[in-house]
């Protein structure tokens, strides 16, 4: 009861004698420190908005303005050539006002149109300046004279010091590429996947679209255009075997992470070498981030700020407050919440155990629970403390990792857990689960609809480097620190769950145990081979591994295929990503070359032109030149008229049996791979998108290492792993 009446600030009872009120001095004491905490927020987001508002000048540049046009006027000059006379006339005549200070006054405005007009400017040249991408079309090392003052342009305009949201205005839109383009390259990447009378046929289809419907939709949207614009843990090392204290590092990392994101004190992401700027939206909705089930369609859910996170253990979930007297609470204390938790022995109420695996099925069933079962009372409350939560903490009771006898075998296990778990153990529909496992080993499961990999991986590399090599551990592995007495437990959520409601989680449990059980996982490091070699040869990484990949399916297969590479469009606005169509006439003559028995120097030279023509796609990708995008919103816009295109039916029913992307290690200077080697992060995975295909993340560790992450299904005949002596 104790615990029940802090979390009030007041009671009152009604008695004969009159009213009884009692007051709660610490409940009212964090109500204000709470309240205080929040004000500060709003008052460090106003300014950051007005800064990145008036980018790429500074606020104090405004005073520069007034004052030189003051000093200006002072030597009897007018540099407004008559302009502060038509304000001061505009100006309503008062007594209070003397002519010298509607004079001032007159000035001062027309100091700050001058400002804002010289903001404007200077906004629109940068943009015309990021809009020029031939930089990235240039031979590796060789810098022409053209690029060397567009950089140095791009500096000026730029200014000093940018928040992370400052380039979000200046960033161009992405472009509509015409429609005679795109069916050109589009009909060129499917003619070696075709046969002739297959490709004939496609031909016309295609013209017909080109020459009728094409036009028309495109017409539509280029005036839309003008309107809008899993993550692993260290593979060797596991800095404690103490659950509570990872999770109290972990989960304390991941706030100062939020906290600098807050204060946009994260530095802008820029392409490297030239340090051009990346679109920054995606971060917005990384913390306090959920996905609502629709039964047409679902929506993202964004909220301002979340002051704990929801946390699940053996089938119960609780709400764990992260700030206290108005302060963040230490890893030591999130440590000691975290065992608090751990060392519950309640046992889940009826229905709770499975409950998420309500997020794991198919959508429309969960919409429907949600409205049926989750809109009024105790469960509308839970279930609105976990989807406002910052985030979902799933703490595991297995051990997990590169360990014991199988390490291989193990760390395929461990890759696999962190996918999909129980298929009742993360709340899928949350922005990213942390998990955390009894051995210390932990990992994240990121929802993908709100952003792309390289977001999530930013967060993981600083949450892993803060946690190793600034927060540490003590020598019997617990947080450093200490514990405030005052410090309330973490709170048990309470459900009502019906047996009608039960029913449809087991249904929704048996949908995703199926897919899971179905898919196969594999982790394969390579060690003492990376970009260092390759970039000997002076190919690019990414080239020499998607026609290694190539060369590899047509090993297993016999044949080629459809290949997704995926390729991040962040050059733009709000861009996302974009697709790179792997699999090129010019790698698969490469592979039947190396295949038929065909020289060294024939097969190099093969090589090359193939690394080429794969590197120019990319960057056609990268600078709104990529096919499969466009394809699509011409889809949609047809489906929005009513208008049915056999040419882009056909298109976007197409399979994707190699779906491939390679995350980014991008804060280089978190790592030492030098003097920790055995700190290096296993990248991240996810699961195929055919039935009968792979799905193949990687990331490129340092100078000479390679961890993949494939996937496929069991089901599947040909993409079964064969078995070896009997394991």
């Amino acid at each position: 009861m104790a615990e029940a009446h802090q979390a009030v600030a007041f009671q009152f009872t009604i008695t004969p004698e009159g009213i009884d009120l009692q007051l709660s001095h610490q409940a009212l004491r964090q109500v204000y420190l709470s309240g205080l905490r929040s004000w500060k927020k709003r008052v460090t987001r106003l300014k950051n908005n007005v800064i990145t508002g008036v980018y790429p000048a500074s606020p104090s540049s405004w005073l520069f303005v007034v004052i030189a046009i003051l000093a200006t006027m002072y030597t009897r000059s007018d540099p407004s050539m008559g302009l502060i006379a038509k304000i001061q006339e505009h100006l309503p005549v008062s007594d209070s006002l003397s002519v010298q200070c509607r004079t001032v006054v007159s000035a001062v405005l027309f100091s700050t149109l001058l400002w804002l007009l010289l903001i404007f400017t200077m906004r629109l040249c940068l943009k015309q300046l990021l809009s020029y991408h031939g930089w990235m079309y240039e031979q590796h090392g060789k810098v022409s004279n053209t690029t060397k003052i567009w950089a140095a342009m791009v500096r000026i305009f730029s200014g000093r010091q940018p928040l992370l949201y400052s380039y979000q205005g200046s960033l161009p839109n992405l472009p509509v590429p015409a429609v005679k383009d795109t069916v050109k390259r589009y009909m060129e990447s499917a003619r070696l996947l075709m046969s002739d009378s297959e490709y004939e046929r496609m031909t016309t289809l295609a013209k017909e679209f080109e020459s009728s419907l094409g036009n028309r939709l495109q017409w539509y949207l280029k005036l839309k255009a003008m309107w809008a614009s899993i993550s692993d843990d260290f593979l060797y090392v596991t800095p404690t075997p103490i659950q509570a204290a990872r999770a109290g590092n972990t989960l304390h990392a991941c706030l100062l992470y939020r906290r600098k994101l807050n204060r946009e004190e994260i530095k802008p992401s820029r392409v490297p070498v030239l340090n051009v700027p990346l679109c920054a939206a995606q971060c917005e909705r990384i913390f306090n981030t959920t996905r609502i089930p629709g039964e047409e369609t679902d929506s993202l859910i964004h909220w301002q700020d979340s002051e704990y996170v929801a946390v699940f253990h053996r089938g119960r979930y609780f709400r764990l407050w992260l700030y206290h007297a108005g302060r963040m609470l230490s890893p030591r204390e999130i440590e000691h919440q975290i065992q608090h938790i751990l060392d519950d022995p309640s046992l889940p109420a009826t229905g709770e155990a499975k409950l998420a695996a309500l997020t794991a099925g198919d959508r429309i069933p969960w919409a429907q629970a949600r409205k049926e079962f989750f809109s009024s009372g105790v469960n509308k409350r839970s279930l609105d403390c976990i989807e406002k939560a910052a985030f979902f903490v799933a703490l595991d009771d297995d051990e997990q990792g590169m360990m014991g006898d199988d390490p291989a075998g193990n760390l395929d296990r461990y890759a696999k857990s962190l996918l999909h778990g129980k298929c009742y153990d993360r709340w899928f529909d949350k922005s990213f689960t942390v998990v955390l496992y009894k051995n210390g080993k932990n990992g994240l499961n990121a929802e993908h609809s709100w952003a792309d990999a390289p977001i999530m991986a930013h967060v993981w590399e600083y949450v892993m480097t803060t946690d190793c090599f600034q927060l540490g551990y003590t020598e019997e592995g617990h947080c450093k620190g200490d514990v405030a007495s005052s410090l309330p437990p973490p709170t048990r959520l309470t459900w009502d769950i019906p047996a009608e409601c039960q029913e449809r989680i087991e249904r929704s449990l048996a949908v995703a145990q199926t897919l899971a059980d179905d898919v196969d996982f594999h982790v394969l490091p390579i060690q003492d081979f990376g970009k260092g070699s390759i970039k000997k040869c002076k190919i690019s990484p990414d080239a020499f591994i998607q026609i290694a990949l190539q060369l590899a399916y047509y090993r297993n297969r016999g044949s080629f295929t459809l290949t997704y590479e995926a390729s991040m469009t962040r050059l733009f606005r709000e861009g996302r990503t974009e697709t790179v169509r792997s699999c090129t006439s010019e790698s698969c003559t490469f592979v039947r070359a190396l295949e038929g028995g065909e020289s060294k120097e024939v097969c190099r030279h093969l090589f090359r032109t193939a690394a080429e023509k794969h590197q120019h796609l990319y960057r056609m990708a990268m600078t709104g030149g990529g096919i499969d995008r466009h394809l699509f919103c011409l889809y949609i816009v047809s489906k929005y008229l009513g208008e049915e295109s056999p040419f882009l039916k056909e298109v976007l029913s197409e399979t994707w049996r190699l779906s491939t992307s390679q995350t980014p290690l991008q804060q280089v200077e978190l790592f030492d791979f030098v003097n920790h080697p055995d700190y290096t992060t296993c990248g991240g995975g996810f699961g195929p998108v055919a039935d009968d295909g792979y799905g193949v993340s990687y990331i490129i560790i340092g100078e000479n290492m390679i961890n993949l992450h494939i996937s496929c299904k069991h089901s599947c005949p040909q993409t079964v792993r064969k078995e070896k002596n009997g394991d």
